[in-house]
Parts: C-alpha cells; structure tokens; sequence
C-alpha cells in the first residue's frame, strides 16, 4: 500500500479565529474542531487575522463589502466614511512572502476580509446584491492562483474537502519532490506516480499533462515546471466525478488480468460499479483495489498516489 509520503506537517494558512483566537469583531472566535483535532495532525497552521493586522481593534465595528463587482470597497457599517480597503489589500501584499511558503489556505466564510465565496456585497444604499471574496482572500488568490484555498464553511462538504485536502498534500509533494531540486527526471517520476490520481481529474487533464511530461529533456526546463504544475493545481480545482473514478478503478483492474481468477475480479467490478451507482463510498472499491494489488499487482501500479493521496486514517473516501 502507498502512503502519503508525509514525514513533517504541511504549513497551512488559517484565519486565526477558526483557531479559538478572539480576534472577532465582538471579541469572539469562530473555533473549527476539524481543523485543530484532525488537520492539526497533520497541518501546521499559520494563522492570519487582517482586520487585526490593519489595527481595527477588538471589539470593533463590523465593516460589510459595498459598491458594484469590480469596484467594491470595505466600509464601516455604522460609520461608511471608515474605508479600510486599501488597508487589508496592502495587508496582503505584506504578507505574500509567508503566503507563498504554505501548501494551502483555509479562510473564514462570510467575512468581508477573508471570505472566499460567501462574502456579502451590498448596494450603497445597503441592499444586498450578491457574494464574492474579501478584499483580503480575493487579492491572495490573485497572487497565489495554484494555492490550494478553502474556506471552513465548505470543508462540511465530503467533496469539497476531501478535493482540498488531497490538493494540499498534492501540492506540498511538488516541492518536495520536485520543484526543490529540479531535474527533468525528477518530473517524469512524479508525473509517472500521480498518473492515475491526474486521470481521476478527467482524460482532458490527463493528456495535457502527459504532453507536457514528454517535453521533459527538450528545452527550458524552469518554463516547463510551471506550465505543469499550473496545468496540474488548476486542473484540479473541482472535484473528481464519480465517472473519473469509476475510470481509474476499471483501468487498476487491468493489471490484475494475468494474477487474479476472473471470478474474484468480478467481485471487484461490482463493487465499482455499487460506487458508481451510488449504493457504497469509493472506500469500499478502494480497500478491495489496494488489497489485490498489494498481493497481484506489479511495484509500478502498488506506488501510484491515487491509492493513498494523503493519510489513510483522514478517512476522507469513507463519505464520498
């Protein structure tokens, strides 16, 4: 069985009040259990409050998102000629260094700093006209468009999260491996091992990474391990559909052709096809996969990373 390959925890970037920090704007916090029980596991979070940073205070007064898509400030709202935007955008900016070592980023949802999605933008005449990301989180994921970046709310979704997860592990094997000591070989290995992981993300991705790959040895090399890696963390960014999986399990199948009885093969097959049609989590087809291979299976298939993309005890395949 493959595993992670995690010998040190990841470096992730959080809101500090997902942390049990009082640094809301009614000196309270937002603690995340899943985030300090299990991911603290294995991530060392970074925590950042830029409301704080730009000496708001705490307590302080709530400050909302106003104005058209494109043109939005941040203002108090019970005091509009409070304008902190250029603030929590140069905040950003100063902080992009520190932002630019971390594997991920798990912001606070609704916040009009930190959200991702879920801010909420309204009309100057206070009506609400729709949701964004914060002058803070939009502007590091203009800087940082490859970071993985999550926000807490949407980590309760089984897909979303797993897809997070796996993301920054994915992303922190990259340095690891690669980009801190890059060669072109060091391109083909990991590219030969996250084949079927990039696979499960679509045939689209899967040939334009492969492309890539074979440019390896011809030309600039600096140029061709950012356009992968771009062409990889963006590929990426959605989750894989049952279809994507169903695909890469019927393909593991193949290689146990020549050493497992057809019969014991069947039983397999319909364990996929019971995920594809909903009735069980990808985990059992999994567990029957990683068992055959272990004992049927050649090393090539036993190191691919889709069987075990981040620690097998996150249990992240058990719900989707």
């Amino acid at each position: 069985m493959v595993d992670s390959g995690q010998t040190h925890k990841i470096s992730v970037g959080i809101s500090s009040c997902l942390l049990g920090e009082e640094v809301r704007y009614n000196g309270g916090h937002k603690h995340d259990n899943y985030c300090t029980t299990v991911l603290a596991r294995h991530f060392e979070f970074k925590p950042f409050c830029p409301e704080v940073a730009v000496g708001l205070g705490v307590p302080r007064q709530t400050i909302r998102l106003v104005g058209e898509p494109g043109a939005v400030r941040v203002l108090g709202t019970q005091d509009s000629t409070l304008d902190v935007t250029d603030r929590l955008s140069s905040y950003a900016e100063s902080v992009a260094d520190s932002v630019g070592d971390l594997r991920g980023y798990i912001f606070m949802k609704d916040s009009p700093s930190c959200g991702l999605y879920s801010a909420k933008v309204y009309s100057k005449k206070g009506a609400p006209v729709g949701k964004g990301a914060g002058i803070y989180s939009g502007r590091l994921r203009e800087r940082f468009p490859l970071l993985p970046m999550e926000e807490s709310g949407r980590l309760n979704d089984p897909g979303l999260r797993e897809n997070f997860i796996a993301r920054v592990f994915l992303y922190d094997r990259w340095f690891q491996d690669v980009a801190n000591e890059a060669s072109a070989q060091k391109l083909i290995a990991f590219h030969s091992r996250h084949k079927y992981f990039v696979m499960s993300y679509g045939q689209k991705l899967y040939r334009e990474t492969g492309a890539l790959v074979a440019r390896a040895g011809c030309g600039e090399l600096q140029q061709l391990l950012a356009d992968y890696i771009k062409k990889v963390m963006l590929g990426t960014a959605k989750p894989p559909t049952r279809k994507g999986h169903v695909n890469v399990l019927l393909h593991m199948v193949g290689y146990l052709r020549k050493t497992v009885p057809g019969g014991i093969r069947q039983d397999l097959i319909k364990a996929i096809e019971e995920y594809r049609t909903g009735q069980v989590p990808l985990a059992v087809p999994m567990k029957l996969m990683q068992h055959y291979l272990d004992n049927y299976a050649s090393d090539y298939i036993k190191q691919q990373t889709y069987l075990n993309p981040y620690p097998f005890e996150l249990g992240l395949r058990n719900t989707i």
